[in-house]
């Protein structure tokens, strides 16, 4: 039987998932017995150009982590799905943007000015920045553009299946690879294009915590109090975005008494993972005249009770969520017309 073919890439991340895909353990024999990595820059030597010798759909499968962030990975992620039958977006940054999605909060410019010159280690007097392109005496050098904005896959390529978490776990490769497996040794059909290779649920459906209608009038940071290990967090004033995202982690953050962040994302139901926490938080919040519902005093006092509300609701989704980025109004350039 002849082996199929598989690509891992690293974009705009943190390198975790590289690694997670190292921890399948003796799962990663029965890799290597039905597939060759043709390309993983971080584990064989393989050259960007030997993937650009290569014919249109000679790659099976490409596992494509990270979010998109500067030209490098968007040419990659192009070149990748030319060459590639199936690409997975693997990983939290590549689906949702992740951790580097919160750099939407603020303009290129913004960020560009505080790193090389406001930082502690920054020494840049004649305020130096990196240039594309730049003539040295050894010839010609060229670096990546970075974009005024984060990126999720989807947005620049098409995007055949999602694997979410930070990193995805084992038990979620194992299963994607299993099913590869068949459907290359016995012709199983692969499952429907833009299917998430996670559970249907929320994690708080498969969270083992008690869960009451008690009410909570004040929010704790996680170091703030002493998290009761069999109580749910939110019940004890902990936000945890188990209400919002979905399962299939095997909830490890909890297991080590720590909230849930929303790592693997919405669920098929959810429009905005970050709205539709609000909502959850808002339920059990004690405030306001209504039942149920908040004025907008009542959301105010319960928003400054979160210290940090946009990487607290939105910490692996700002780029996919409606949003999307920081909006700053336009201010008008002319007087309104009298009436």
């Amino acid at each position: 039987m002849a082996k199929i073919r598989i690509a891992q890439y690293w974009g705009a991340g943190c390198g975790g998932c590289d690694v997670a895909l190292l921890d399948i353990d003796e799962k990663i024999l029965g890799v290597a017995e039905m597939a060759d990595i043709v390309f993983w820059p971080i584990a064989v030597d393989a050259k960007l150009k030997d993937v650009e010798a290569m014919p249109d759909g000679y790659i099976t499968a490409t596992f494509f982590n990270g979010a998109i962030r500067n030209s490098e990975n968007e040419h990659v992620a192009k070149l990748l799905r030319k060459k590639s039958q199936l690409v997975v977006s693997f990983g939290s940054c590549a689906c949702f943007g992740g951790i580097p999605g919160l750099a939407n909060m603020y303009t290129l410019k913004e960020i560009m000015d505080y790193v090389y010159t406001k930082t502690p280690s920054s020494d840049n007097v004649e305020r130096v920045f990196p240039t594309p392109h730049w003539k040295a005496p050894e010839g010609d050098l060229e670096i990546p553009v970075m974009y005024d904005q984060v990126f999720t896959l989807d947005h620049v390529i098409d995007v055949d299946y999602y694997m979410p978490g930070c990193p995805p776990t084992t038990n979620l490769i194992n299963e994607f690879l299993g099913i590869v497996e068949k459907h290359v040794k016995e012709g199983a059909p692969l499952p429907p294009k833009g299917s998430v290779i996670a559970s249907q649920k929320t994690l708080c459906d498969e969270c083992p915590r008690t869960r009451t209608v008690k009410k909570v009038d004040k929010i704790f940071m996680p170091y703030e109090i002493d998290i009761d290990p069999k109580k749910c967090m939110l019940e004890q004033g902990v936000i945890c975005l188990g209400p919002s995202t979905r399962a299939g982690c095997g909830a490890k953050c909890l297991e080590g008494n720590q909230p849930c962040r929303g790592c693997m994302g919405p669920t098929a139901d959810v429009l905005d993972q970050g709205g539709s926490m609000l909502s959850a938080l808002a339920s059990i919040f004690s405030i306001g005249n209504g039942e149920g519902l908040l004025n907008e005093d009542d959301i105010m006092e319960l928003m400054l009770q979160v210290k940090d509300p946009l990487g607290t609701f939105y910490s692996y989704t700002m780029p996919s969520s409606i949003i999307k980025r920081k909006v700053k109004e336009r201010k008008a350039t002319t007087a309104p017309k009298e009436a």
